[in-house]
Parts: C-alpha cells; sequence; structure tokens
C-alpha cells in the first residue's frame, strides 16, 4: 500500500494532530487508498466527504454559529506554530462552527461546546481559528497560553478533569463519504473519550450547579 509520509504509514489516508483524539480513514487497498486520498485532499469541494469535530472552547460564543474563513501559514516569529496570515502568505482555510452547549453561568459562559465543519485541512486549523476569534481550545497549550488563568473559574472538579486531559480538547467526531469504489454513502461516528467526556460532564455539572 502507498502511505502518506513513505512506507511506515501505509493506507493512512489523512492525519490528525497531536494530540487529537477521533476518527481515522486506512485503506485496505491501493484503489481505495487513491480515490480517498483524492476525496482529501478536495477537502469534499466536489465530494461527498464531510468531517465534524468536537471542541470545548474557552467562553460563550457571540452567536449560534459562524463561519471563520482566514489563510493560514507559519507564525512568523514561533516557527512551530501556525497563525493567521494574509492570504498572500498563506493557505486559504474555512471552518464552519455551531455552538451546542454553554457552559457556566447564563450570564458568563466559561466555556462552550461546539462543533466545528471543515472546508478545508490545514495543520492546526481549528486550534488556530477559534483562538483567532477569541475562543482558544480548552487544555491548548500551544493556542491557549493566555487564558491559563481562566482555570480559575472553573469548579474544583472541572479543573481537575482539564488538568488530567493534558491536550487540547479536541474530538474528531464524525466522518462520511462515499465508497471509493462501490459509492455506497458511509457514515461513522466515535464518541468523545473518556478524558474529554468527564470535563464536559464537569462543566456541565458546574453549569447546572
Amino acid at each position: 500500500l502507498s502511505g502518506i509520509g513513505g512506507v511506515r504509514r501505509p493506507g493512512i489516508v489523512h492525519r490528525l494532530d497531536k494530540d487529537t483524539s477521533g476518527l481515522l480513514v486506512v485503506a485496505k487497498t491501493d484503489r481505495a487508498h487513491q480515490g480517498l486520498s483524492a476525496l482529501f485532499a478536495d477537502h469534499g469541494r466536489e465530494g461527498s466527504l464531510e468531517r465534524e469535530y468536537l471542541a470545548l472552547v474557552w467562553g460563550g460564543m457571540e452567536r449560534p454559529a459562524g463561519t471563520v474563513g482566514a489563510a493560514i501559514g507559519r507564525h512568523p516569529r514561533q516557527r512551530e506554530r501556525m497563525a493567521v496570515v494574509a492570504e498572500a502568505k498563506g493557505r486559504h482555510a474555512t471552518t464552519h462552527w455551531r455552538e451546542l452547549a454553554r457552559l457556566g453561568p447564563k450570564e458568563a459562559p466559561v466555556a462552550s461546546l461546539v462543533a466545528c465543519r471543515l472546508e478545508t485541512g490545514r495543520t492546526h486549523q481549528i486550534r488556530v481559528h477559534m483562538a483567532h476569534i477569541g475562543h482558544p481550545l480548552l487544555g491548548d497549550a500551544t493556542y491557549a497560553a493566555g487564558f491559563r488563568t481562566k482555570a480559575s473559574l472553573l469548579g474544583m472538579e472541572a479543573r481537575a478533569a482539564l488538568e488530567s486531559l493534558g491536550r487540547q480538547a479536541l474530538h474528531a467526531h464524525r466522518l462520511g463519504f462515499e465508497h471509493p469504489a462501490t459509492g455506497e454513502p458511509l457514515s461513522f461516528q466515535s464518541p468523545p473519550p473518556d478524558d474529554f467526556a468527564n470535563l464536559l460532564n464537569a462543566l456541565e455539572r458546574q453549569s447546572a450547579g
């Protein structure tokens, strides 16, 4: 099987950021791999691909749903990071988001659960775009460093759950596409793992309290 990054990654169709949980696609034949790779390279613009992530972000969203359309490129000074940059200096990226739950007091939510649908697939796209609009992901040491003091707004249970998470609160929740050989519509869902679910449940209990 061919692979991304050489023979050590046979059949791998796409990547997830390090410390992001959830669904990956692995092809079992070269024919399937070529078809799926083309679909993911196009990011579903001309085909059937649908990708949805769940994210826990700081603060309450200003409206129920929205779209971030902003180019992403290397940070000009911190080369290990990505950043929103001028279109001429990066690659266009589009993220559609919708708020699923507001967590915390209604007048001042401490966090939100959002679903993010990707129209492009840039490195760290959701993390960069959500930070760009002022709602970085909980647990994101790279893009939410300025929000560390926000942990003081969390209850004891939620603070402990955030510390146990030890990563960005991002989960690849749903993948949908047509089978590259048969055309059959396929849809896969992955519930959040325990570390993500424990943090969400703790935040929900804090809201109810």
